[in-house]
């Protein structure tokens, strides 16, 4: 990979982490356009890191407080009705599903999901899915008043985004919505539950780099600074997202998804990218 290569993918992996427009799509998509090579799930993977750590310095205080009312809720068993403890075991309970089928079906994620017929075809899906939880859900709830339920849920459409093209965000809004909460708040809480999954599955692709395990055809100095204008650009896209959904809805998410999936499968299909 080029220096312009790791420079445009980490700014992509910014812009598109947090909007739910699927990052891991774009990675994909951008240098299938440009004529570059597939830079493969081990670079997302690592690129996420710097947007995982644009979301622990923007929510810094939510997490802070979350983790010590969830390690005291370890202690005593009186403080799990706490709000931020119940939010604490939440997040807990939604990275299982994602952590279950990350494992089981790593191979074919690395392969055969980043098909551009897949990612195409999932943009579109996902977007009208998206289009549907805006024009149902009641958005009248709080994130304080998330259940054990509403946490299992919007764990499982975490877990969709191992396809690529669906949108982590994507999948845990939709979730939020259809579950009655407010535009911000279903974000908020799908930011949250992203952490203890994205860094989990970018420490051991990176590991797997170190180690000589897991191909990558880059230089690791390209990765860290691709991996560094993710998180600077992450964090601004953090900060626009929430400040959007307060007076705006997801339709224009929606428009782009299924536009850019419209355009990735009548390219693909006429054998113009690939």
């Amino acid at each position: 990979m080029s220096w312009l290569e790791d420079v445009v993918l980490g700014i992509a992996q910014g812009l598109t982490e947090f909007l739910p427009i699927s990052s891991t799509a774009h990675l994909r998509i951008v240098p299938a356009f440009a004529g570059w090579d597939d830079p493969g799930a081990a670079f997302t993977a690592v690129t996420q890191l710097g947007t995982m750590a644009a979301v622990l310095l923007y929510f810094r205080e939510d997490l802070r407080r979350i983790g010590k009312a969830w390690l005291r809720s370890l202690r005593v068993p009186a403080a799990r009705r706490e709000v931020d403890a119940r939010l604490g075991w939440y997040l807990v309970i939604g990275t299982i599903p994602i952590a279950i089928f990350g494992l089981i079906f790593r191979d074919q994620i690395e392969t055969g999901a980043r098909d551009l017929y897949v990612i195409g075809s999932a943009l579109i899906v996902l977007g009208l899915v998206l289009l549907l939880a805006e024009r149902v859900g009641r958005r009248e709830r709080g994130i304080e008043s998330l259940g054990t339920r509403d946490g299992v849920l919007i764990g499982l459409a975490q877990a969709l985004a191992l396809v690529p093209g669906v949108s982590r965000s994507g999948a845990t809004i939709s979730a939020g919505l259809f579950a009655g909460l407010r535009r911000p708040d279903a974000a908020r809480f799908s930011f949250l539950l992203s952490v203890p999954a994205v860094v989990l599955s970018g420490l051991f692709e990176l590991l797997s780099i170190l180690r000589g395990k897991e191909h990558y055809h880059g230089s690791l100095a390209g990765l860290a600074v691709a991996t560094l204008l993710a998180f600077v650009v992450g964090y601004a896209s953090i900060a626009f997202l929430l400040r959007y959904l307060e007076r705006h809805s997801t339709a224009v998410f929606v428009a782009y998804r299924v536009a850019l999936g419209a355009v990735v499968l009548v390219l693909a299909s006429a054998g113009a990218i690939g």
